[in-house]
Order: structure tokens, then C-alpha cells, then sequence
């Protein structure tokens, strides 16, 4: 029964696969905006399935399933009502929720069988995914007869009659049952989610993102892949794309067998292996070949033909349903008692597989003008998943050899020869001594330690923020010197340093506790070097690929990543009472990067620094006639600069002994609600700081194209930098979280500010008036940074009281450290991805509504937020912060006074 109702709850996840064909015709909508509207319901569908697996452990996961279906059903039948684009997204987040019963059936199924049978079971329950098929073969018939409004209310229908079916005929799990029996409570969510921490599990998640994300995305992706490609009809296009879906779906239940017989890991191999020479062989465009021989010129044409391409997606998909059980085998059999939340994770990653690579299939279609650029990319993912599994079964080999490995000589030649005497040296450059709240100490040695790492750490981070932001300068001035972009693709060139910016800092908020904070910072400043030099090189030459440029944007991203890792080094070498200061100059002097990126690019591109060895200038046309532009000097001028930061980061900075931590010891972070919270407030604060110093020069362009905004563009960047570094004080003295309250209040009077004036932007004066209104909020924004930051560590440090009771104080301060380091690089991964979507947000706004004003009110409400968030939790008189801070204002007020 849970298999059949799987069918039937996949059938209506992948329903946009055919029925988003005609809505793109009827609102004439771009592949990309196709590839959002059928990704938007696998993206609940995902999102969803950690909250439900936890829901699944602890209420059954008989009532969930039920409770899921009709809520999908409820939210299906309503998108036959839906006519506008905003309608259709809207109404497609609620059909995901049919994709959130994977995680369901999981934790419900696993619980009947015993561990030996579970990977078949599991592989059974999982052929469900055949109900893409379902709707590829059936759906097209009654689209064609009656509509595609007909054919969400046949499947509404049909998910409402599988609900009822479901709940007369199944009963309760027998963990479930017996926990009722015997009135035992289940756990907290929270114990739910401590097996996350595992790096192990996000591995599996890659390999789910492969196996079942990329089977989603080509389910949907394939028809019209079909249609474009080879000019078949819907119909034909439908069946052949079953051809993909029915093998990766019904042959899951044969890959559990296997699983349970063979290994998983075997299994895992032989599919990926394949999935490597499939995707290759898929990705190859249609190509034309001259050869010049000895006897004459040959030319031929290679091209997969339609049966060759249906051959092909068939063993494709054959062996990703192997993939998908053998990856599901390994959960129930490593976390027996957390299958919801684990298989929930890895079920949700496997989703945004699904979500996130339709659309990115769209926008390399728009980008190369390539349809099997779609494989080029899956290519690529399953040979990163491969090489990551051997390394790490290599790895685990190897320590369970270690000892009989390490008594080998590098070289069968050296087997008689006398090893070689290791002497350990230990460098000064370690801390092996660091008790910052000792005032003792502090005062003695600390304090000029402290104050020398942060000095170096400064200017590294200004670069990185330079290097990050270098082409929002850049791209404006491609087309003065040759190249010849579309505005979407210089969008993207913008946009791109910002997006891989923040993915690197979920990775770099771990990496100082692991390699040190010295050679990671060392290690960081020189990776500036490899874009600064590219951009130099690229962009001499107006034939450059388009995408070796948005290789180097990529590359740009090395600066943002940079922040993390910065912040969670710096917060190691200060006492609490001076915490908030040192991360404010930290982050605030560093994200003057910004202005000087946007002040001094223009400057130095108009003169040749460097000579000969920088190469000739372009000629551009000017008000004043004909005059030459060094634009690679955007690249190179920083180049000195960064090789001299990398220097004396080596040779000035210190690594904190007592820092030292696994990937494994910060996840814990994960765990704690303050994290997430956290996130919410940073994103308000920074996220909010980045994404107006990349939208506003743009934003102001358009509303008010008579005036040169440009030229004032970085003063909002230098405002919102230097508010951060001269204000983090105000925390340290008044406590962050009563700043940060007024913070938001700030920002909401700046907004509203912004859309009063944008109301009124055709009377005299209102640019001024629009303009202050920003300057408000970059200054709100820098006072923010500097506040929510200093809350990190005081929230910490108040937590270990309860989480750790019976640790001594220097223990319980060692641990808070540690995770407060990792929860301000984690903070400051999820922010930065506002440099991407808040320009974006600006541009959705004006394309649907032909104003900004809609995403502005969205900017407002979410103030509100987080001005309700910081007062409920950590400000109001019981908050988790309340009576720290007025204790600290009370100490402050008396030592005022005794002096």
C-alpha cells in the first residue's frame, strides 16, 4: 500500500513534466522561467522532507502519509484554478508537498523488516518513482482530450481516493504501535537530527542528488528535450521519456536485491562507472569533422540519432535505480533508530537535485545555446561523486590498515633500508597556551597577539571583498572594449561571484578549526591571485569564450568564501568582553573591499600601471573623443597587494591549539535552533548589506536614468563598512540584541523611505531623498553586521551552562568557541547569498510588475521578522540574552561612575 500510494504521490509531484508544455505556450514563457515553474514543486517536495521523516518518527508514519496526500491533493485540484505565472508558481509549491511522502514511506516501510531484507523492501517501496511514468503516458491523453486544468483535477481526485485506501487498509508501525502500547514518549525533534552531523550522510546525499535528483530533472526535462531535438509530437515525446523513467523507477526494487546480496558499495560502483560513459556519450553536440590526410581532405557529421538516444537514457536510467536502492540501503543498516530524519535529509537533497538542475539546464541552454549541455553537466556531478566515494573508501581502508601501511617504505627499493629519524618541531606560530579571559594574561601577552592576527587579517579580507565584488565593474565596461554580451549574460557574470561566494562559505565556515586558522588564511589570500591574474588576461582579448569568463566569476567566488573562514579565525584570539569590537573592525574594514573596488577600478583602468608587462590598452569612444582603457588593470592592480598579504599572514599570523576541531565536532552546530535563528537575522543585516551594494547602482539606474548615480554608488558600501567597524562597540557596551533591535527598526524606516520617494521619483528632489533612504540602510545594515555577530558568542557561551552542566568553566568555554566560530561562518554563508538574490529580486519585481515596489514590500515584511524574532528570543525581558545584557549595561554604568 505505501508503494501504491508513492505512485500515485510521484505521479502528481512530476505533473508540470507535461502539463508545463502547454502552459509555457499559453504564457509564451523563456526556458528558464520553464525550468522554475516544473522545478518549483520538487523543491517543497524536498525542502519538506526532513520536517516530514521527523514527523514520520515520532507521530507514525501512517498519519503522515495520510495527512500528506490530502494536502497535496487539496493544493493540486486548486492549480486547475490558477492563470497567471505568479498563480502557477504559488499553486506549484503546494503539489511538491506529494514529493515530501518519500521520507514518509521510508521511516514507515524500514520499520516492518529486519535488516537483511530492508534494502529490497526499501527498493520496493522506492519503484514508486514509476509514477513519473504514470503521468508521462496517461497524461498527455487527457490533456489533449479535455485540458491541462483536467488533467490536476484527475490527479487530485486520484491522490484524495489513494489517501482514504491508505488509511482503512495499513496500521501503525510496530515501533509505533508499541510506543502507544506502553505510553513511552518520543524524543525531541532536536535528538532527531544529531546523526547529521556525519559527514558520511551528506556524502550519501551527493550521491542521491546524482542517482535520484538528476531522475527527476531529466523526467521533466525530456519531453521537451525530445520535442526541440528531434521534432516529435507530445505524445511520442511522452512515451519515449518513459523509456528513462520506467527502468530508473520499477528496477529500484531489483538494485535493493542486489544491495542486500552484493554490497551497496558494489553496486554504487558498477552505476556510477556507467552513469560516467552514458552521461559522456549523451553530452557529445552534434559535431561536423574535417580531416586533412596525405590523399585528400575527409569530412563526416556525428550525431546520436533517436533510437541511439533512447537506447542510451534507458541504461541510464536502469542503472540509477540501482543507485537510488543502494543508497537507501545503507541508511536503515548505519541509522536504525533515525531513518526519518537521516533518509529525510538525504531524500531532501536528492530533491533540490531536482529542482535546482532543471533550472540549470535552462540557463545552460540560454547560455551555450547546447541541448546536451544538460548532460555536460551530469557528467560532471556523477564523476565528482565517484571520485569522492573511492577516496573515501580508499581512506577508510586505509585506517583500518594503518598500522601494517605505515610500516612500509615509500618505495618497494627501501624495504632494507634503515627508516629515516623523524624529529618534531614545534613552531612558535602555535598557540599551545591562549586563555583570552584571563585578564592576567590578557593584559600581558594576549592583547598584542590578538591585535597583530586581527591587523593581518584585515586587508586579506579587503581584498577578498574587492576580488568578490571586482565584476560588478567590470561587466559594465565589457562592451566598451569589444565584447559583444547580451544583458542577461552579462547579468549572470555579475551575479555568479555572489553564488559561489556563498556556497564556499558553508565549506570555509570549517576550515580553520581543522587546518589552522594561519595556513588557512595564507592558503585563501593566495587563491585570490588565480581570478585577479584571469580577469588580467581575459579580458585583453574580446574573443574570450563567454564561458572562460564565467569560469573566472566562478573563481571570484574564492573572496566571499574568504569572509567565513576570517571571521571564525578572528573569533578564537578575544575575550567576550572585546568579541564583538574585533569582528566588527574584522568584518567592517573588510567589507570596505566593496568601495574600494567600485572607487578605485574606475581610477586605475584609465592609466597603464604597469607598462609593457600589462599590456596594450583598448581605445573606447568617450564624451571627449577616442581614449584609451586599461581595463585588465582591475585584475592586476590588486595583484601585488595580495601576494603581500599572503606573506605576512604566513609569517605574522598565529594557529590557536586549543581551536582545533573536526568537521564532525562543529556540526553539532546543526543541531542548535540559535544557528538557524541566527541565519535568519544575519541574512537580515548582511545578506540585506551585499545584495543593495550589488542592486542599488542598477536599481537607481533605472528609476531615475537622468541622474549619474554611479558616481555615488560606493558611498553606500563605504557608509555600511565603516558603521560596521565604528559601532561594535554599541554591542560590547549595550548588548547586541537590544542593537539589533533598533537595527531592523532602522531598516524598516530606510525602506519605507525608499519606497515613498520610488511613489513620488518623478517630482524635483526625489533621487536625494531615495538615496538617503539607502545611505540609512547601508548605515542600519554595518551597525547590524557588527551586533548580530556579537550576539554569537554571548548565545553560546550562555547555552553551554545548560547543554554542558557538568563540564568545568574552561571546558564549557572551549566548546562555545569552537561552535560560535562555526555558527558565524555558517551565518555568513547563508547571508551572502543575498548578493544574488536581493539584484534579483529587483529584476522579478520589474518584469512581473514593471516596478520595484513588490520586492521592496517583501524587504519590508521580512524586517518585521526579524525585528519580532530578536525581541522574542533573545531581547524581551526572559529572552535568552535579556539579563546578560542589562548585567553588562549595569557593570558599564558603575565603572563609568567610579571613574
Amino acid at each position: 500500500m505505501s508503494t501504491a500510494a508513492f505512485v500515485v504521490c510521484f505521479a502528481v509531484w512530476t505533473i508540470f513534466a507535461i502539463i508545463g508544455i502547454r502552459i509555457r505556450q499559453e504564457l509564451g514563457l523563456t526556458e528558464t522561467q520553464f525550468g522554475l515553474l516544473v522545478g518549483t514543486p520538487i523543491l517543497t517536495g524536498s525542502l519538506i522532507r526532513v520536517a516530514l521523516g521527523v514527523w514520520a518518527d515520532i507521530y507514525g508514519g501512517r498519519t503522515v502519509f495520510t495527512a500528506t496526500m490530502i494536502a497535496a491533493a487539496i493544493a493540486t485540484f486548486l492549480l486547475s484554478y490558477a492563470h497567471t505565472y505568479p498563480q502557477m508558481l504559488l499553486a506549484a509549491l503546494g503539489v511538491g508537498i506529494a514529493g515530501g511522502s518519500f521520507s514518509v514511506g521510508v521511516a514507515y516501510v524500514s520499520r516492518w523488516y529486519p535488516a537483511g531484507k530492508q534494502g529490497t523492501a526499501l527498493g520496493i517501496f522506492g519503484a514508486g518513482n514509476v509514477g513519473a511514468a504514470v503521468t508521462k503516458f496517461l497524461a498527455p491523453f487527457v490533456l489533449v482530450a479535455f485540458g491541462w486544468q483536467a488533467v490536476a483535477q484527475v490527479w487530485a481526485a486520484a491522490l484524495i481516493l489513494t489517501a482514504a485506501v491508505f488509511w482503512f487498509t495499513t496500521s501503525d508501525d510496530p515501533v509505533h504501535a508499541e510506543r502507544r502500547r506502553t505510553g513511552v514518549k518520543p524524543q525531541n525533534a532536536w535528538l532527531e537530527l544529531e546523526p547529521l552531523k556525519n559527514v558520511q550522510i551528506w556524502r550519501f546525499a551527493l550521491y542521491y542528488f546524482f542517482v535520484f535528483g538528476a531522475f527527476v530533472a531529466l523526467s521533466l526535462w525530456l519531453p521537451q528535450y525530445l520535442i526541440n531535438v528531434y521534432g516529435v509530437g507530445i505524445k511520442s515525446a511522452g512515451m519515449i521519456a518513459a523509456a528513462f523513467s520506467v527502468p530508473a523507477s520499477l528496477f529500484r526494487a531489483y538494485g535493493g536485491h542486489l544491495s542486500d546480496t552484493y554490497g551497496a558499495r558494489r553496486v554504487l560502483y558498477w552505476t556510477f562507472f556507467v552513469s560516467v560513459v552514458t552521461t559522456f556519450i549523451l553530452s557529445y553536440p552534434p559535431t561536423d569533422y574535417v580531416l586533412h590526410g596525405a590523399n585528400g581532405t575527409y569530412s563526416f557529421h556525428l550525431e546520436m540519432g533517436l533510437m541511439g538516444f533512447t537506447v542510451t537514457v534507458f541504461v541510464l536510467g536502469f542503472f540509477m535505480a540501482l543507485g537510488k536502492a543502494a543508497v537507501y540501503k545503507h541508511i536503515p543498516v548505519y541509522y536504525p533508530d533515525h531513518v526519518g530524519s537521516v533518509g529525510g535529509l538525504v531524500g531532501m537533497i536528492g530533491g533540490l537535485g531536482g529542482f535546482i538542475l532543471p533550472i540549470l539546464f535552462g540557463v545552460l541552454l540560454d547560455l551555450t545555446g547546447l541541448w546536451t549541455s544538460c548532460f555536460m553537466l551530469l557528467f560532471l556531478l556523477v564523476t565528482g561523486a565517484l571520485i569522492w566515494m573511492h577516496v573515501a573508501i580508499r581512506q577508510m581502508e586505509r585506517e583500518a590498515a594503518g598500522a601494517a601501511l605505515a610500516r612500509l617504505p615509500p618505495f618497494p627499493e627501501m624495504r632494507d633500508m634503515p627508516a629515516p629519524a623523524a624529529v618534531p618541531h614545534a613552531g612558535a606560530a602555535v598557540l599551545t597556551d591562549w586563555r583570552p579571559e584571563d585578564t592576567t594574561f590578557w593584559q600581558q601577552t594576549g592583547r598584542r597577539i590578538a591585535r597583530r592576527n586581527l591587523f593581518l587579517s584585515i586587508p586579506a579580507l579587503l581584498l577578498s571583498f574587492a576580488i568578490w565584488q571586482v565584476w560588478s565593474v567590470v561587466v559594465a565596461k565589457l562592451p566598451l572594449v569589444g565584447f559583444t554580451f547580451t544583458t542577461d549574460q552579462l547579468f549572470w557574470l555579475a551575479a555568479l561571484p555572489g553564488i559561489s561566494g556563498a556556497v564556499l562559505r558553508i565549506f570555509y565556515s570549517f576550515m580553520v578549526p581543522i587546518f589552522g586558522g594561519r595556513l588557512w588564511t595564507t592558503l585563501t589570500t593566495w587563491s585570490l591571485i588565480i581570478p585577479a591574474v584571469g580577469i588580467g588576461y581575459a579580458v585583453q582579448n574580446p574573443d574570450t569564450p563567454y564561458v572562460l569568463l564565467l569560469a573566472l566569476a566562478l573563481l571570484c567566488g574564492f573572496g566571499g568564501g574568504n569572509f567565513a573562514s576570517s571571521m571564525a579565525n578572528i573569533s578564537f584570539f578575544f575575550p567576550k568582553a572585546e568579541k564583538g569590537n574585533a569582528l566588527a573592525l574584522n568584518a567592517g574594514l573588510g567589507n570596505l573591499g566593496v568601495s574600494v573596488v567600485q572607487f578605485v577600478v574606475p581610477l586605475v583602468i584609465t592609466t597603464g600601471l604597469f607598462g609593457y608587462l600589462g599590456g596594450a590598452p583598448a581605445m573606447v569612444n568617450t564624451a571627449t573623443g577616442p581614449a584609451p582603457l586599461w581595463l585588465q588593470n582591475a585584475g592586476f592592480f590588486f595583484v601585488p597587494f595580495i601576494a603581500i598579504s599572503a606573506f605576512a599572514s604566513w609569517f605574522g599570523m598565529n594557529d590557536v591549539a586549543s581551536a582545533k576541531a573536526s568537521f564532525s565536532d562543529q556540526a553539532v552546530i546543526f543541531q542548535r535552533k540559535h544557528n538557524w535563528i541566527m541565519c535568519w537575522l544575519y541574512t537580515g543585516t548582511f545578506g540585506s548589506f551585499i545584495g543593495y551594494s550589488a542592486g542599488f547602482p542598477l536599481l537607481a539606474k533605472m528609476l531615475f536614468p537622468d541622474v549619474n548615480a554611479l558616481q555615488f554608488a560606493f558611498l553606500g558600501p563605504m557608509i555600511g563598512a565603516l558603521s560596521r567597524s565604528g559601532t561594535g562597540w554599541l554591542a560590547d557596551r549595550f548588548g547586541g540584541a537590544r542593537v539589533t533591535v533598533w537595527v531592523f527598526i532602522l531598516m524598516m524606516a530606510g525602506v519605507s523611505g525608499v519606497l515613498w520617494f520610488t511613489g513620488i521619483r518623478t517630482q524635483p528632489g526625489a533621487f536625494w531623498g531615495f538615496f538617503a533612504s539607502f545611505l540609512l540602510l547601508f548605515f542600519a545594515t554595518g551597525v547590524g553586521n557588527a551586533s548580530t555577530f556579537q550576539m554569537i558568542p554571548a548565545i553560546c557561551a550562555k547555552e553551554m551552562e545548560r547543554l554542558m552542566p557538568d563540564a568545568d568553566a574552561e571546558a564549557r568555554r572551549q566548546q562555545a568557541e569552537k561552535e560560535a566560530a562555526a555558527i558565524t561562518g555558517f551565518t555568513s554563508a547563508v547571508a551572502a547569498f543575498g548578493a544574488f538574490f536581493i539584484p534579483k529580486s529587483f529584476g522579478t519585481s520589474i518584469a512581473l510588475t514593471g516596478g520595484a515596489e513588490a520586492a521592496l514590500w517583501g524587504f519590508l515584511a521580512f524586517y518585521v521578522t526579524c525585528l519580532l524574532i530578536t525581541w522574542a528570543v533573545y531581547a524581551r525581558r526572559g529572552g535568552l540574552l535579556h539579563d546578560i545584557e542589562r548585567a553588562r549595561r549595569g557593570t558599564a554604568a558603575r565603572s563609568v561612575a567610579a571613574e
